[in-house]
């Protein structure tokens, strides 16, 4: 007899290998899934390690644009390290952001360097530097929200990145919902999982494919649905809680939700499951 889920791994591997999947060096192939905010919307500001992360982990900004009314900035903490790719992977950005209608933020003229734990042990004057910067870009933005890595996403820049935005939280005594997102290495104790519809787990996707020669070296935006039904599995459990009952949903993305007092993350005992209809300011409470 033969195994009846075959055909299921075949379908999901063509998929994978699909080599035909259009990537988007020019908006005008793609045009844009954009919607104007308010003057005066609140803000929710993601600090990607580099370009492409705020793909990636974009689901709870985009709906906090889409349902809320947030404007969302992205602020490209790096640019990558390779110094001739820097210029290319400021434009793939500016498309993906573009698209999505989030304004994109520069931190200095080619994005920081050596965003470490080392630097911040071993250089705190250089380390100093990097914080001033982004404590002024909060200082001028004042987001309601902000999302960076948490602090053992293994990617070295990841966590320097989280260390960053914490520090730079506290030179502008900033209060927010701060939230903590994972890619590299799973979070200890996450409490958010973040349903996308199908249509906004298509923006993300055909935004990553504007990342054009990052996902020419390793197609995440193929794997971007399989890593977020992922999620939805592990979510069920370790955001529901043991014994949890299965969301629906196919796919989401996993955060950690607390408070930042400025100058401090205040721990919370709250759990989010938020299906595609709920309410995503539920998160803001």
């Amino acid at each position: 007899m033969s195994n009846p889920y075959l055909a299921l791994v075949k379908a999901h591997d063509e998929l994978l290998q699909k080599k035909d999947a259009p990537l988007f060096s020019d908006l005008a192939t793609l045009g844009t899934a954009a919607q104007a905010a308010a003057a005066d919307a609140p803000i929710a500001m993601i600090f990607a390690p580099h370009p492409d992360d705020e793909c990636i982990i974009g689901a709870l900004p985009l709906r906090l644009q889409r349902e809320a009314g947030f404007k969302v900035v992205n602020v490209a903490v790096t640019q990558g390290s390779g110094l001739k790719r820097q210029p290319e992977r400021w434009v793939e950005v500016k498309n993906a952001c573009d698209y999505l209608g989030w304004d994109l933020l520069e931190t200095i003229p080619g994005g920081l360097m050596s965003v470490t734990t080392k630097t911040r042990s071993e250089d705190p004057a250089a380390w100093a530097e990097k914080v001033a910067v982004l404590a002024k870009i909060i200082s001028a933005n004042k987001p309601q929200v902000v999302v960076c890595p948490h602090n053992n996403d293994y990617h070295s820049a990841h966590i320097g990145t989280h260390y960053l935005v914490v520090d730079a939280l506290k030179a502008a005594n900033h209060s927010c919902v701060l939230v903590q997102s994972e890619f590299w290495r799973q979070m200890e104790a996450p409490n958010a999982l973040i349903a996308t519809n199908l249509q906004d787990t298509a923006d993300l996707i055909a935004a990553l494919a504007c990342h054009v020669e990052e996902v020419r070296r390793n197609p995440y935006h193929l794997r971007l649905p399989g890593y977020m039904a992922d999620n939805v599995r592990r979510g069920a459990e370790v955001c529901g809680g043991q014994g949890a009952a299965a969301p629906t949903f196919s796919f989401g993305t996993i955060y950690h939700v607390g408070q930042f007092d400025g100058s401090n993350f205040v721990p919370t005992e709250k759990k989010y499951t938020i299906n595609e209809t709920d309410d995503i300011k539920a998160i803001l409470a």
